[in-house]
């Protein structure tokens, strides 16, 4: 149980940097965004990939024993 609430605390914590780092730094170069007419589109590739990094160098440091 202990293991538990340390992926919930630790999930709320990269929650809240990306969340921040978003509002600071909005869309990011390499970001798609299209629009055409009165249709926009918009994929953050490059902000996907950033947060996977850090997710997957967060769960390998947890799954360290």
């Amino acid at each position: 149980m202990i293991e538990m609430s340390k992926v919930l605390i630790t999930l709320g914590i990269v929650l809240l940097v990306v969340g921040v780092s978003l509002r600071f730094f909005g869309k990011l170069p390499g970001d798609i965004f299209v629009k055409k007419g009165n249709v926009s589109f918009y994929f953050p590739i490059v902000t996907c990939i950033i947060i996977s990094i850090i997710l997957s160098l967060i769960f390998s440091i947890i799954g360290r024993k």
